[in-house]
């Protein structure tokens, strides 16, 4: 790998725009990927997550902005590009005709590898899915989390340098995100490099050494987890639920926060020191508190709004 692409990073995207007639999806965003880094893309419906995945594969061209990755410019040199990464999309693309080890065979073709080298390789990516004894298994046998874990042994066939994941863990049940987690955090400590979207903001918290928040294309905050979290947010946060506690909202409670949102029966308190809070809600026994740090999740509702967003 030749040194000044180490340096500038597997994937960089600048001034990155695309729009559907008059619906601006992507804009102005810029980005980039260092070697055996995760960056997480995080935004609700709607933002341009999926939009910015598809042009970086080259499946869909920019109206402006450019994307170098791996040595080259998409979408110029897609092909080139495509040889160096790994690809999980939202949705499950294996083929219902072929075993398990049929399909990693199969794709391995595509990248014009010898079949004596993908035979050698499927053994070990069989493993790696915890799918060896699903070998000669077809995708209509498995269960959603052997299907995810197929579909992304199957990205690694050509070992790809990077790789790009479309909400990888949507429809899993919590079992099977964990052990995709697992394979993933083994994938990352192989020097592997991912960009990954994902509406599971336990996920990017998880994984992602680094976030972007997109919201109507345009990036609204980028950095680690933990130090956005610290940048945006009050520290500590009751949720406070229970017959009338939306009444609090406008309760003298409502000074002892830094700020007050409800959603639906809980009203949220974020404030500095929870204490005198907590002290003052012991007064209203009917109602039951939770007391917690901030999270990733409170930054998503802060940045984006805790309204519901219909779209892809």
């Amino acid at each position: 790998m030749p040194q000044q692409v180490m340096q500038a990073g597997l994937l960089s995207v600048r001034n990155l725009s695309k729009s559907y007639g008059a619906t601006k999806v992507v804009d102005g965003l810029s980005f980039g990927i260092a070697a055996g880094e995760c960056l997480g893309v995080i935004g609700p419906n709607g933002a341009g997550k999926t939009t910015t995945i598809r042009m970086c594969l080259g499946l869909s061209v920019p109206d402006a902005g450019q994307i170098e990755a791996l040595g080259g410019q998409m979408p110029r040199d897609a092909l080139a590009i495509k040889a160096q990464l790994g690809v999980v999309s939202q949705f499950d693309t294996l083929d219902p005709d072929f075993t398990c080890a049929e399909n990693l065979l199969v794709y391995g073709r595509y990248f014009g590898m010898k079949e004596a080298q993908i035979r050698a390789r499927i053994p070990g990516l069989l493993e790696f899915a915890s799918l060896t004894h699903k070998a000669n298994a077809k995708p209509g046998e498995l269960s959603g989390g052997m299907k995810r874990r197929l579909s992304l042994a199957r990205a690694l066939v050509n070992d790809p340098r990077l790789l790009l994941l479309d909400e990888p863990t949507t429809g899993l049940d919590p079992q099977a995100r964990h052990l995709m987690w697992e394979r993933l955090q083994l994938l990352l400590q192989q020097g592997k490099s991912i960009l990954l979207t994902t509406h599971f903001m336990d996920e990017a918290e998880r994984l992602c050494s680094r976030l972007l928040v997109l919201d109507h294309g345009k990036k609204i905050a980028e950095g680690q987890p933990r130090t956005l979290i610290a940048q945006h947010l009050e520290p500590d946060v009751v949720e406070v639920f229970g017959l009338g506690a939306p009444a609090l909202l406008a309760s003298p409670l409502r000074d002892l926060a830094a700020r007050v949102e409800q959603s639906g029966e809980t009203v949220f308190f974020y404030t500095q020191d929870a204490k005198p809070l907590l002290q003052a809600l012991s007064a209203y026994p009917q109602l039951r508190t939770l007391h917690r740090p901030a999270n990733l999740e409170d930054l998503f509702l802060k940045l984006t709004g805790r309204q519901i967003r219909e779209g892809a």
